[in-house]
């Protein structure tokens, strides 16, 4: 339920941010609230993948992606998500979770989320979304061209997007 407390927070602090265009790195910074922590008394692997649900809609916000979302009646699916633990993160401390676009195809975005301490990485993962509009998919394609993306998406490692299948 805290989770929701942390969503009003972005919301009403999101658009104070800088905006930010579609390939951009995007930065929030959090804390380990104590509902965070697992019976080792450090942040809860599940919690990392909840989390970094807040870094994508920080960044759907900053890009302007909301309104399009709202107009068209588009809404974001996950496909998949694969996460690497590296350094834990403690009771209260404070990190970075940084969000960025790596890429896409026809079908699936691919984003990259870190959650970060002073610049080393505790946890990386990389996840596939796509939108929806009702039952049908959204062209990828649709989406650059409306976020202004012109050309080709950037090139990504083929074997990270065959292991998110």
């Amino acid at each position: 339920m805290n989770l929701i407390f942390r969503m009003i927070w972005l919301f009403a602090t999101a658009w104070r941010r800088p905006a930010a265009g579609m390939l951009d790195e995007t930065r929030i910074a959090l804390r380990v609230l104590p509902s965070d922590l697992d019976t080792n008394m450090h942040m809860n692997n599940g919690r990392y993948l909840t989390i970094m649900d807040l870094g994508r809609v920080d960044m759907i916000i900053r890009t302007g992606m909301w309104r399009l979302v709202r107009e068209r009646k588009w809404y974001p699916v996950l496909g998949g998500a694969q996460i690497s633990f590296r350094r834990p993160l403690d009771p209260f401390q404070r990190y970075e979770l940084t969000t960025r676009v790596m890429g896409w195809d026809e079908k699936w975005i691919f984003m990259e989320q870190r959650f970060e301490v002073a610049g080393t990485v505790h946890a990386r993962a990389v996840v596939k979304s796509l939108f929806l509009k009702g039952r049908d998919k959204v062209p990828t394609s649709e989406i650059a061209r409306a976020m202004g993306h012109e050309g080709d998406p950037p090139a990504m490692d083929g074997e990270l997007i065959a292991a998110l299948g």
